[in-house]
């Protein structure tokens, strides 16, 4: 009989075949990159047009600065990117982060809700889908690359 070997049982790669929900992981991954720029947008108007916005700073649910406001969501908007690229990625510390960070999102935009309404709606939903999608299904994205971090 002949003597086959066999790849060590560290190196085999025994990953679950992708489910219908890595799509969508993938699809959140891009939201928080997509959200996370906006909020630097909206991050630099807050510091250069205090202007733009549909009320003054003091109208605000949370009374600070257009100046404050604008480096919290240059902050937010960073985190964003970061988690977004790393969930594509498939890293395991970007879904923490972006779990963390759009649950700070969601409350950073609800504070700014009086200044853009329209984004605060759609930002605070797709901050609780990026929650949900990521907490429930965010390993997903590790099964076919077969890599862990």
């Amino acid at each position: 009989m002949a003597h086959v070997q066999q790849t060590p049982a560290h190196l085999r790669n025994y990953a679950d075949p992708a489910t219908a929900w890595f799509g969508w992981v993938l699809f959140i991954g891009i939201v928080l990159i997509g959200t996370g720029l906006i909020n630097v947008m909206q991050g630099l108007i807050a510091l250069l047009d205090e202007d733009f916005y549909l009320a003054p700073a003091s109208k605000l649910v949370i009374d600070l600065s257009y100046s404050v406001w604008g480096w919290t969501l240059l902050l937010m908007g960073a985190a964003l990117v970061a988690s977004g690229i790393g969930v594509l990625r498939g890293w395991t510390w970007a879904r923490t982060l972006g779990v963390v960070a759009a649950s700070v999102n969601a409350f950073v935009n609800i504070g700014f809700v009086t200044a853009y309404p329209a984004w605060t709606i759609f930002a605070v939903a797709f901050d609780f889908m990026a929650i949900y999608t990521l907490v429930v299904h965010g390993g997903e994205v590790r099964a076919p690359r077969g890599e862990r971090r």
